[in-house]
C-alpha cells in the first residue's frame, strides 16, 4: 500500500515528527546528557517505520520534500550571521592560532576517513561522510551533504553522515572530560583566576515587527548568497548551494557591525533554529536504515579512530599550541566535543573541568568563538575540495 504525502502534510509530519522526539529526549536523561537533537529522535524513529514499512510490504511512504531544501538554506543563511570580525578580532593572537589548529584538524579528520573507507573497500566519499561532515561538521552537515555524496555515487551518503554525526555528539561528550584531566594531572595545572564572571542577561522583548524585519533581513540575506553561489560555481568546482547562502549571512552580519544596519542575534538564531528543526526532521524521517546496516562494521571502526584521533590531536597539538596551561587543557576538552559533536557538547565539557577544577575564562571566551566561526566557514570549503578530489 502507497501512502502519499503532499508538501503540506509532509511539513506537518515533520512537525509531529519533531514534537514526538522532543517528548521523548524530555523524558531520557542520556539524550538530554549529550544533546541529541530532538528532531533526530523523531527522525530517526519515523525512517525505521518506514524501513519495517518496506522489509514487511505492508506499506510505503511517499513524501514530498519540496520545502526540505529551502529550510536547509535559510539554517546555513542564519549560520552565517555568526561570523563577525568584529568579534573576531577580539580572540586576538591566540584565536588565530585555535583557528589554524581547528582548521588543519578538518583535513586530518577526511584524511582518517578516505584512507579507512580505501581500506574496507566502500566508496571513498562515504568516508568523507565520517569524516569532517560528521564529525566536527554535526548532523546539519550530515544531511546537508548527503544528497551531493549520492549524487557522484555513494549510496547512502545522507543517511551514514547523519548516522557518524549522531554517534559522533556521544563520542565528543565522553572523551573531552579524560584528555582534560590527564594533561591537568600530568602537568599540576590549576586556574589562574578566582574570578568568575557575572552572566548579566539583558532582556530582549520580542515583537511581531521586529521579527518580521529579522526574517526580512535573512531572506535578503539567502538571497544574495544565492548570487554568490553562482560566482562560487564559476569557478569550475562543485559546491554545495548553501555554501553562498553561509557566506550571504556573513556579509550582511559584518555590514550590520559597521552600523549601517541593525539586526538582533537573538531572533536570527531563532529563525535559524526553527528552521533546523523542521529541516533535519525532514532529511532524516527519509534515511535508508537498510544502507546504514550493511555499514555497520565499517562505520564503526572509523567512528572509533576518529575519536582516537580527536583525542591524540586535543593533547598533543591543541593543548601545546594554546600555551600548555590551565585555559588550554580546558580548550583541549572543548576541542573534543566540537570536533566530534557540536558547540554545546564543547561548552558541556568545558563547564565539567571549570567546575572541578576552577574558571578558565579564556577558554570560555576564545573557544566558542573560534570554532564556530572556522568551521562553520571553513568546513564546507575543505568538505567541497575533499569531495571534488575523490568523486
Amino acid at each position: 500500500m502507497l501512502i502519499s504525502f503532499d508538501i503540506l502534510q509532509t511539513v506537518g509530519i515533520a512537525v509531529i515528527v519533531f514534537l514526538i522526539g522532543r517528548y521523548i529526549k524530555n523524558r531520557i536523561k542520556f539524550f538530554q546528557k549529550y544533546f541529541i537533537p530532538a528532531s533526530v529522535i523523531g527522525g530517526l524513529l519515523f525512517s525505521l517505520l518506514v524501513f519495517l514499512g518496506v522489509k514487511t510490504n505492508i506499506f510505503t511512504i511517499e513524501l514530498t520534500n519540496t520545502l526540505q531544501d529551502f529550510f536547509m538554506n535559510i539554517f546555513f543563511t542564519c549560520t552565517g550571521f555568526t561570523c563577525s570580525i568584529k568579534i573576531l578580532k577580539k580572540s586576538g593572537k591566540l584565536g588565530f592560532i585555535l583557528a589554524i589548529v581547528a582548521v588543519a584538524f578538518l583535513f586530518v579528520q577526511n584524511i582518517v576517513g578516505v584512507l579507512l573507507a580505501g581500506l574496507f573497500g566502500i566508496n571513498k566519499l562515504l568516508g568523507i561522510a565520517m569524516g569532517s561532515i560528521s564529525m566536527s561538521g554535526g548532523v546539519g552537515s550530515g544531511a546537508a551533504f548527503g544528497p551531493m555524496l549520492e549524487k557522484f555515487g555513494a549510496e547512502g551518503g545522507t543517511t551514514v553522515g547523519v548516522a557518524a554525526a549522531t554517534f559522533g555528539l556521544l563520542l565528543g561528550s565522553i572523551v573531552g572530560g579524560p584528555v582534560a584531566r590527564k594533561l591537568i594531572i600530568k602537568y599540576k595545572l590549576k586556574s589562574n583566576s578566582d574570578q568568575i564572571e557575572e552572566n548579566k542577561e539583558e532582556k530582549i522583548y520580542l515583537n511581531s515587527k521586529s521579527i518580521f524585519n529579522s526574517v526580512l533581513i535573512v531572506i535578503v540575506a539567502a538571497l544574495l548568497g544565492t548570487y554568490i553561489s553562482k560566482l562560487l560555481n564559476l569557478t569550475k568546482i562543485t559546491f554545495p548551494y548553501y555554501v553562498g547562502c553561509l557566506f550571504g549571512g556573513a556579509i550582511i552580519r559584518n555590514i550590520a557591525d559597521l552600523k549601517y544596519l541593525k539586526i538582533s542575534m537573538v531572533e536570527i538564531d531563532i529563525i535559524g533554529e526553527i528552521a533546523l528543526n523542521l529541516f533535519l526532521s525532514m532529511a532524516l524521517m527519509t534515511l535508508n536504515i537498510s544502507k546504514l546496516m550493511s555499514l555497520a562494521v565499517p562505520m564503526l571502526v572509523i567512528l572509533i579512530m576518529q575519536a582516537l584521533v580527536m583525542i591524540v590531536w586535543a593533547y598533543y597539538i591543541t593543548f601545546v599550541a594554546m600555551g600548555k596551561n590551565y585555559d588550554a587543557a580546558v580548550m583541549a576538552a572543548g576541542h573534543c566535543g566540537v570536533g566530534l559533536g557540536q558547540t554545546p557538547n564543547a561548552m558541556a565539557n568545558m563547564s565539567a573541568i571549570i567546575e572541578e577544577n576552577g574558571p578558565a575564562p579564556t577558554a570560555w571566551f576564545v573557544l566558542p568563538v573560534i570554532t564556530v566561526i572556522f568551521i562553520n566557514i571553513c568546513n564546507p570549503l575543505v568538505i567541497t575540495f575533499f569531495i571534488n578530489l575523490f568523486k
